[in-house]
Formats: C-alpha cells, sequence, structure tokens
C-alpha cells in the first residue's frame, strides 16, 4: 500500500502542475523575476506537507528549484523528502528544458535522477543509483524522447496563446517514465475568497487525464489506475500582468483517498 501511495503521490505532485504547452512570446514575461509558490499537499483531507516552487526569470532564461517533506501516518510514520531543479528558455512555442535533476529520500532509500537535454530532445539520463530495466517494464525509445518536457517545466510554466488553456497534450519524462498528460476545458469558476492575494479571476477548470507512454510496468497498480480515472481536475489561475498560468488547485483520486496540491501562498519579485 505504501508503495502505491508514493507512486500515487508522485502523480499528483507531477500533474500539479502540468501545464507547459503552447506559449506566447517571452515578452509577455518581465525581462527579469522571481515567482515563489508554496502549495499543501493533502490526501484524505490530511495534510501531508509543502511543496515550494521557486522560478527565476532573467529574459527567456528560467532556473526553476522545487523542495517538498511530507509525512504519512499509517500504522507507523513515514517520510520523504526530495528536491528538483530545472534550467531552460522559453520560445515563442513553449519552454525547452535544458536540465534536470532530482533527489528524493524515503526512510528506506534514495535515488537520483539527472537528464540533459539538447534543442528539446533528451540528450542524456542517469538514475543513481542504476537499476536494471527490467523485462516487464515498457521500453522507452528513442522517437519517444524527442520534443519533451521535464517534470518541473511542465509543472509551472505555461502561457496562453489563445483558445483555451485548457486545451493541451503535455509529453513528459522523468528520467524513467514516459508519460503523456491532457487537458481538456471543463468550466470556468470565480476566484475562491480563500485564494492568495495578488491573485485575481477567473480560474480555468480544466479535466486531465495521466496516459502512460513506456518506462512503465503495465500491471503496476497505481498506474492503471491514474491511466484509467476521469476524476483528474486541474484549476489554473493567471498571474498578473502576464500570459503565464500557474495552477491553483489539482485534485487527484488515489487508492487511499483523494489528493489535493493546493497553492496557499506566491509572492513575486
Amino acid at each position: 500500500m505504501v508503495k502505491a501511495f508514493g507512486v500515487a503521490l508522485a502523480g499528483a505532485l507531477l500533474l500539479s502542475g502540468g501545464l507547459a504547452g503552447n506559449a506566447e512570446a517571452a515578452e509577455a514575461f518581465p525581462a527579469a523575476g522571481r515567482i515563489v509558490a508554496t502549495y499543501d499537499v493533502a490526501v484524505a483531507g490530511f495534510s501531508l506537507g509543502e511543496l515550494q516552487l521557486d522560478a527565476r526569470f532573467e529574459g527567456p532564461s528560467y532556473k526553476m528549484k522545487g523542495d517538498g517533506k511530507f509525512s504519512l501516518f499509517l500504522i507507523k510514520t513515514y517520510k520523504s523528502g526530495g528536491t528538483a531543479a530545472s534550467t531552460g528558455r522559453l520560445r515563442s512555442q513553449g519552454p525547452e528544458p535544458q536540465s534536470f535533476t532530482v533527489n528524493y529520500e524515503t526512510d528506506d532509500k534514495g535515488e537520483e535522477r539527472r537528464i540533459s537535454f539538447k534543442g528539446g530532445d533528451v540528450k542524456d539520463f542517469d538514475i543513481i543509483p542504476p537499476k536494471k530495466a527490467g523485462k516487464k517494464r515498457v521500453p522507452v525509445t528513442a522517437q519517444q524522447l524527442r520534443d519533451v518536457l521535464d517534470p518541473l517545466s511542465a509543472a509551472f510554466l505555461h502561457m496562453q496563446s489563445g483558445g483555451s488553456v485548457c486545451d493541451d497534450t503535455m509529453p513528459v519524462f522523468d528520467g524513467r517514465l514516459r508519460y503523456d498528460i491532457v487537458f481538456l476545458p471543463k468550466r470556468v469558476d470565480d476566484l475562491p475568497s480563500e485564494a492568495p492575494r495578488g491573485l485575481s479571476g477567473p480560474v480555468q477548470v480544466c479535466a486531465v487525464k495521466f496516459v502512460p507512454v513506456s518506462g512503465h510496468k503495465p500491471d503496476n497498480p497505481a498506474i492503471k489506475y491514474l491511466s484509467k480515472t476521469d476524476r483528474i481536475e486541474a484549476r489554473l489561475v493567471r498571474l498578473p500582468e502576464t500570459s503565464l498560468y500557474v495552477p491553483l488547485w489539482i485534485g487527484v483520486p488515489t487508492i487511499i483517498g483523494s489528493a489535493a496540491v493546493t497553492l496557499t501562498g506566491i509572492k513575486f519579485d
């Protein structure tokens, strides 16, 4: 159960942005600036901890870092935490990552993943400690690693260029799994009164579909559950004076209860 929970939560965190797609020109963003966003992560109504995203921009270039610490009590307490970092540049058609690293630790193991990109394609990637791919995993092909996003760029960089911000499909590679995140328009809501200060509505509500492509085990219970559900929802809000949308709330059903990722604070420098 705990292993399945971890996979589902990882999916929730990846979906907690999953918003990179067609982008307006980089000029829609300040020549230099910083955004710090804090998210609460909860399952079945119980807060597990916080995820903080720090994004810095200088012209078309960006650097992002995400930090999270979580704990879950199931007879005993299970703890996990991690740090992710991404660099790249904004293009007219969307972000182009240059590098991605992620480190995470649980009570009994740790792992580091590194990805380098060139021209939007994966150039190289490593997992430390190394692991055999395994015969049960769907092989990742070179063609599937072309024109893809890392999870952090996919989690925070989306600039609307016409049409609905909820009409998009994002190819993502996290160093092991290659999957698509599909967004479809659902409705438009008013900004809730409890939203962080400095934001304004309306809120674009998207139906979200997780589509595994390769690198996964087809019989993995959490992967099967996430790929079949039609109850994943993302609520997006535009940042003032930009074309950038960020996730205000993400809801993801899991095998132990609904997971929610909620924006609790945001600062602009």
